[in-house]
């Protein structure tokens, strides 16, 4: 299983819920069982940064996930 863990502006499509956990084998595996739960999760996703396992990933959909990998989702901050 891989613990996501998402940030605020994710909470409020998962009625609260911060932590969450998926069997995939990979980021698009897990972005595409969030969107399946959350249809507009996508967006979201999109628009934000991810953090998996402490390492910071502009495009992550090619890297696979352990069982027991954190997926954290944070707000992209835009350096200007």
């Amino acid at each position: 299983m891989v613990k996501v863990v998402l940030s605020n502006p994710m909470l409020a499509l998962t009625q609260g819920s911060r932590e969450l956990e998926f069997a995939v084998s990979n980021y698009r595996e897990l972005t595409l069982a969030l969107c399946a739960q959350w249809p507009q999760m996508a967006t979201l996703i999109e628009r934000s940064a991810v953090a998996i396992d402490g390492q910071i990933y502009q495009d992550a959909f090619a890297e696979p996930l352990a069982s027991g990998s954190e997926v954290f989702f944070m707000p992209r901050i835009e350096g200007g």
